[in-house]
């Protein structure tokens, strides 16, 4: 198993660290030689409180794929050990081996592995090693590599939108992505994590400078029901994680409090709201809402920062509003 190395943290001009996220270890694909695509063979690993879990859980039930990929709940995490069994909501081993951490998980894909123990995990059953555990990879090959095992109308070639990455809108939907994980989905990260205050006030600014172009992006015509038009696609499912987020953790917990999600952006929380509140079948039940979980999100970001004893704040309440 070939593994690449993990980068360094990031430092600025005044030599304060910037929080960014890893190299990522385990970039196969599926379908490839070596993982093939086949039912009951591949299982996701996870944990309700990761946004980067959080897309793959949606792109999974958005595509139906619960009878073919296994589905396995980390359900917390130990400040030495990393991600774990404890048995609370999930089960409190690994069903398949039986170990209480992830990091097990990835000792026996490699054993010399040293790298950052992180969800989500595609774990390949057959050749007892992980396929990938980057999210942008995960959720790419879940929109398509499973579709034999699919009814014909949801199998991306047979959609006439195009699915959730249109080849029209390939370009565009890429670009966009990429904005958004610098400015968003990554830029929350670094000012949670801000240790001076210059990075801080970077960090703060570049976010909110692009929450209010999303809220005039989402106000256009073509940008509406949804970002992309009449229909849902990959980036409405990168963005929501972190928007979903937003009033009841990163708010507070993470100091970006200059505006709020429900008070500010009128067109970016009737968007959060459409997509949470969907239980048609266009959603295939509620993908959004059935895979948030509001308190332990709060629980662990307020944990990560204030130890395992840290007070869970009681707002925002609602944690979402109505539609």
């Amino acid at each position: 198993m070939t593994v690449h190395s993990t980068s360094s943290p990031r430092r600025s001009a005044n030599g304060d660290t910037a929080h960014h996220r890893p190299a990522i270890t385990f970039r196969h694909t599926i379908p490839s030689e070596q993982f093939p695509a086949e039912r009951d063979r591949y299982v996701l690993y996870f944990h309700y409180g990761c946004p980067w879990a959080q897309r793959a859980l949606i792109v999974r039930a958005l595509k139906g794929l619960d009878n073919i990929i296994g589905l396995v709940e980390l359900d917390g995490k130990d400040p030495v050990r990393g991600w774990e069994f404890t048995g609370v909501r999930g089960p409190d081993r690994d069903p398949y081996y039986g170990v209480k951490y992830l990091r097990d998980l990835y000792l026996r894909a490699e054993p010399h592995y040293n790298g950052r123990i992180t969800v989500p995990v595609l774990w390949d059953l057959k050749n007892e090693t992980i396929v990938n555990n980057e999210s942008s990879d995960i959720i790419s090959f879940l929109y398509y590599a499973f579709d034999e095992f699919l009814p014909l109308q949801d199998r991306e070639s047979n959609k006439q939108d195009g699915g959730f990455r249109p080849p029209h809108l390939i370009k565009e939907i890429d670009a966009f992505n990429n904005w958004v994980f610098d400015t968003v989905n990554n830029g929350v990260y670094r000012i949670g994590f801000a240790t001076s205050q210059q990075v801080y006030d970077e960090n703060v600014w570049k976010l909110f400078n692009a929450l209010d172009r999303l809220e005039v992006y989402l106000g256009e015509p073509g940008h509406s029901p949804y970002l992309f038009g009449e229909h849902i696609t990959e980036p409405d499912i990168r963005l929501f994680t972190s928007i979903v987020r937003f009033d009841c953790a990163y708010y507070t917990i993470f100091k970006c409090n200059v505006k709020m999600i429900r008070q500010d952006y009128p067109n970016l929380h009737a968007w959060l709201r459409r997509l949470y509140w969907d239980e048609s079948d266009r959603t295939k039940g509620g993908a959004f809402k059935n895979t948030t979980k509001f308190d332990i999100i709060k629980g662990g970001y307020t944990r990560a920062f204030g130890g395992p004893h840290a007070i869970v704040p009681a707002g925002p309440l609602p944690y979402i509003m109505p539609l």
